[in-house]
């Protein structure tokens, strides 16, 4: 249900009249090169559109404007080609509302030194275009990205992909609406939040709807429907009754589903893509939703627990960021503070993303002691190893903070036999010590979002694209 539109960057350049027309009609050549270029490489997640040389301050601003109300256009990349004049782009600057890419490049790699005339430097001053274009961005205080380097480089190219994901997520953050399914947890201080500022900042909607409004869809679901996402699950994971009786183990896994369906058709009836809940606020409700939490989150939608929806936009925003590759909610569950074993392991009652999941999950059933409710079926796994963030926002009075650290993960040292949850081992690769210091002090929560294929940059990147405090622990 990730649903993200196929958007596009459009691509120009910067130059002026000053060199004549031919040097014009070459200014063109290359940038359209290397529209085709960065475009044939099949290494961007959105196409570059050419959209032409801008030499002009009208020019500019008309550009500037359409591309603020073209809704397929997720961001602008401009090129300093040749020396423009940097008076020309305030205007047009002042006015976008898409985020900016200045591409510090130039046409040939290297300097021709046996060849090199006055010709040649007409067409190849990015050397200083770049400073003239850098001075008016800075002196604008825009939260614009640099990537330096030749567009040929599969740095470059990697570089302008990275922060294409991050471009569309911030356009997407303002289509995130969250579903708070009742409150927040009572007497919990961190999952608090200024709503109508994180809309005004960030676009998140977040609104309440009663537990009750729930249930009427949970008592509408048929059974054949139920059937068939039995079917589906069966086949997807290992059904492992365990302990209980087969009816009690089917009454409950079926209930999840139930619930699944339910929560589902709610959100795409309401037009939310996020959602969140909490076990003390269950009114009407069998089992507080776990497998149905979870299979939800697979599909991509965002989400928080104990009603915490800033965690369940974080959550949305993040899945758009990595196409919802390996990127999951999660939560600081218990330490080892051993010397050589530090880590933190992460967990949480019962909802955990099985996309990180290293071995193939298993559906059980097992008592939960909050909640005083019916036992909720649950995706049992082990996370996976390799490199990772780990990311969280705070609300401050004076803004909104994002925190965050890369982190290695690894599986657990054992099995947890009496702890039935998926979990995920990781340690700050700054220390578990300091990083958890630096988190702390900076007053990062506990819930998280936990991701394989984000790296830090990117999260640095959004933060200076919502002109919101970045915490960036190293």
């Amino acid at each position: 249900m990730l649903n993200v539109k196929d958007y596009e960057f459009w691509f120009v350049a910067g130059s002026q009249h000053l060199y004549g027309e031919e040097a014009l009609k070459a200014v063109e050549k290359n940038t359209k090169e290397i529209a085709d270029y960065l475009n044939g490489t099949g290494k961007l997640p959105y196409k570059i559109v050419f959209k032409g040389v801008m030499t002009t301050a009208d020019g500019i601003t008309q550009f500037m404007k359409d591309a603020n109300y073209n809704d397929n256009v997720a961001g602008v990349m401009v090129w300093a080609h040749t020396f423009s004049p940097a008076k020309n782009w305030i205007r047009g600057t002042k006015l976008l509302q898409k985020p900016l890419l200045h591409l510090a490049t130039q046409y040939l790699n290297k300097i021709p030194y046996d060849t090199i005339d006055f010709d040649y430097m007409n067409l190849h001053q990015s050397a200083h275009g770049d400073r003239e274009y850098g001075y008016i961005n800075s002196r604008l205080k825009l939260n614009n990205k640099i990537v330096y380097g030749h567009w040929q480089d599969e740095e470059t190219t990697a570089e302008i992909a990275a922060w294409q994901d991050v471009a569309v997520a911030y356009n997407e953050s303002f289509n995130i609406r969250v579903c708070r399914f009742g409150d927040t947890m009572r007497d919990v201080a961190c999952t608090e939040g200024d709503k109508v500022e994180a809309q005004i900042k960030l676009g998140w909607t977040v609104d309440y709807y009663p537990v009750g409004d729930l249930v009427a869809y949970v008592d509408a679901v048929a059974e054949a429907d139920i059937d068939a996402e039995y079917a589906k699950l069966a086949e997807a994971y290992t059904l492992n009754p365990g302990h209980n009786t087969q009816e009690h183990f089917e009454h409950c896994v079926r209930y999840q589903l139930r619930e699944y369906i339910a929560i589902k058709k709610f959100l795409e009836d309401n037009g939310y893509n996020a959602f969140c809940t909490n076990f003390q606020t269950l009114l009407g409700l069998e089992e507080l939703p776990g497998l149905a939490a979870q299979l939800l989150m697979r599909d991509g939608y965002g989400f928080g627990a104990e009603g915490d929806w800033k965690l369940a936009a974080l959550t949305r925003l993040l899945k758009v960021m990595s196409h919802n590759d390996r990127t999951v909610f999660m939560e600081d569950y218990t330490l080892d503070l051993r010397k050589g074993h530090e880590a933190i392991l992460g967990a949480h009652m019962l909802e955990v993303d099985p996309t990180i999941a290293s071995d193939k999950p298993r559906v059980e059933v097992h008592p939960l002691g909050i909640g005083d409710k019916d036992d909720p079926a649950r995706l049992v796994f082990t996370g996976a190893e390799g490199d990772g963030i780990d990311v969280t926002i705070a609300d401050f009075r004076d803004g909104f903070r994002l925190i965050s650290y890369p982190v290695d993960c690894r599986k657990p040292e054992a099995e947890t036999p009496h702890l039935p949850v998926a979990k995920q081992l990781w340690t700050p690769k700054c220390g578990l010590k300091k990083g958890s210091t630096e988190w702390i002090k900076a007053g990062g929560e506990h819930h998280t979002v936990l991701s394989f294929t984000i790296t830090q940059q990117q999260i640095v990147d959004l933060a200076t694209m919502f002109g919101i405090e970045m915490v960036d622990i190293q």
